[in-house]
């Protein structure tokens, strides 16, 4: 389809619409050679050049795995903000007319560039996030799959005919929202941006996106994507920031919908900025999740959930089952084999085909995880394995944000590793006894974003998943979420689905109209 022209590109910005970077350059990336120097934040169709006084409030952004600084991130302010929103604005008086198959077509052909480039946007998230390629492109894929499932979505969306008596009827329209914002986190940027982006898209509204500032890139390339593959200049826009950025968002009043994931504090203040508005919310939000695992289970697959529940992503995933509780007579055997496989696992370089774990996000969020441990030693807990800082034999990677995996035992409820999201590759294990004495220790927490049980017994595994108060909970199994199904948090892990079909309800209104076919009755 023809691009229509951005409303905002007279005001005398400078809009660049070459590629952010060539995919031979990504391709060919080592880890420490890549420096940025492109603008990263995008709307009217392509990235937009800073003035000069903006130069000076840029801050570094920097490459997990060397320490080193990728490039520089210009943090937009109130009048940049206006133009994203403008942008978006002006993009979605085209994009809410079109069909339901047309903008799948387009969002199909979004899911196709992204397959095409794989390897590139992966290696660009694996050198701005510190995660392992091996991982990166597992994202990618979800990523693409998530666009492409809710191009699949965008055709069906109908209303509902409701007959009345006397030959009248009423009907219903599903009707896009307009502008919604969308604020992501540094663990999963680029699979953040297209899970919030595609059932936005799908239902016909346009979006300005917020990536954390610590991984302002790949939202850029997926912004790019949108606009090769034919949507209206302005509906996917990029702008870059930190908090400021964030609460200039929330409180627009252009701005019709906030979709956010991260912390519980600043989840609170999404959702009383966005209060004085009346704007709807999703928030997917922190968590503590507990796996439970029974003396019945198959005990290779506990311990290989235990890991999965743990170690992604360097244990910066927020539904990690982190509180691990092992049913006392097994509890050896599998202390045992989880610290062997836990030393096994391959740290280094995130890039090399091998690597299983790479860098955490920062220095100081390296110094937290690492905190936690000691804290846990402090208050009796056993380090079995890891938990120190990690230094690599390759000389570019001495400065990188390193550690090594590591279980904690001899853990109570009340220490505070168990009860504190640490958002590192920390495990903490913990006995127990009986189905309910761990039903209601599992319970016992402010967080409900997902949990776990290992067991053969079907029976147990249905009322497990029944009384667990989380939003997902996964049997034999342990962090798989595929973009079929639902995903999003109970208590103060927040509200709201991400995936699934459902999540067409909370990007879109539904409209009733009345039709009387006969005479107007009136009493009066």
């Amino acid at each position: 389809m023809l691009q229509q022209s951005c409303s905002v590109a007279q005001t005398g910005l400078e809009i660049l619409r070459t590629r952010l970077l060539p995919s031979t350059v990504i391709r060919s990336a080592c880890t420490g050679t890549l420096q940025l120097k492109e603008p990263l934040n995008f709307w009217c169709g392509g990235r937009v050049k800073p003035s000069t006084k903006d130069a000076r409030l840029s801050e570094p952004v920097y490459e997990p795995a060397t320490g080193r600084v990728l490039c520089e991130m210009f943090p937009c302010g109130p009048a940049e903000v206006e133009q994203a929103v403008q942008s978006a604005q002006s993009a979605f008086k085209t994009w809410s007319q079109m069909s339901g198959m047309e903008r799948g077509r387009v969002m199909l052909e979004a899911a196709r560039i992204i397959r095409e480039q794989r390897e590139e946007i992966a290696n660009m998230e694996v050198i701005n996030n510190g995660k392992s390629i091996f991982e990166a492109r597992i994202d990618i894929d979800i990523a693409w799959q998530c666009i492409e499932y809710y191009a699949g979505i965008a055709g069906t969306l109908a209303g509902q005919h409701v007959q009345l008596p006397g030959g009248s009827f009423a009907y219903t329209r599903r009707e896009p929202l307009g502008v919604c914002v969308g604020i992501g986190a540094w663990n999963y940027p680029f699979q953040i941006a297209a899970w919030k982006s595609a059932p936005a898209l799908a239902c016909g509204n346009a979006m300005v996106f917020k990536p954390s500032p610590m991984t302002p890139v790949t939202a850029v390339i997926l912004a790019e994507i949108y606009a090769q593959a034919g949507v209206p200049e302005g509906l996917f826009n990029v702008v870059q920031g930190s908090a400021e950025t964030g609460s200039l968002l929330c409180l627009h009043p252009g701005v019709a919908k906030v979709s956010f994931t991260g912390s519980v504090p600043t989840g609170i203040k999404i959702m009383e900025m966005s209060a004085k508005h009346v704007k709807p919310v999703t928030l997917e939000l922190g968590g503590k999740s507990p796996l439970i695992i029974f003396s019945d289970c198959s005990l290779e697959n506990a311990v290989n959930g235990a890991l999965m529940a743990n170690f992604l992503s360097q244990g910066e995933v927020c539904c990690n089952g982190t509180r691990v509780f092992v049913q006392r007579d097994i509890l050896e055997p599998f202390l045992e084999e989880v610290v062997k496989k836990t030393r096994g696992i391959k740290i280094g370089d995130p890039l090399q085909e091998g690597t299983r774990m790479g860098a955490l996000i920062s220095k100081p969020h390296l110094d937290r995880v690492l905190g936690f441990v000691r804290q846990a030693k402090q208050q009796g807990a056993t380090v079995l394995c890891g938990g120190e800082p990690y230094v690599c034999e390759d000389p570019k990677l001495k400065s990188g944000y390193f550690m090594s995996p590591c279980v904690l035992s001899n853990c109570t409820d009340e220490m505070t590793c168990v009860k504190e999201e640490i958002f590192g590759p920390v495990m903490s294990v913990l006995p127990f006894d009986t189905e309910e004495e761990v039903l209601q220790r599992a319970n016992n927490t402010t967080f409900g974003l997902a949990s776990g049980v290992f067991t053969r017994d079907v029976s147990r595994a249905h009322r497990m998943a029944a009384k667990l108060q989380a939003g997902t909970c996964f049997v034999n199994t342990y962090n798989a979420s595929p973009v079929e199904v639902p995903f999003g948090g109970y208590k103060m892990s927040g509200f709201g689905r991400e995936n699934g079909t459902v999540t067409v309800e909370y990007y879109s209104q539904l409209k009733t109209v009345v039709m009387e076919m006969g005479d107007v009755e009136s009493p009066f």
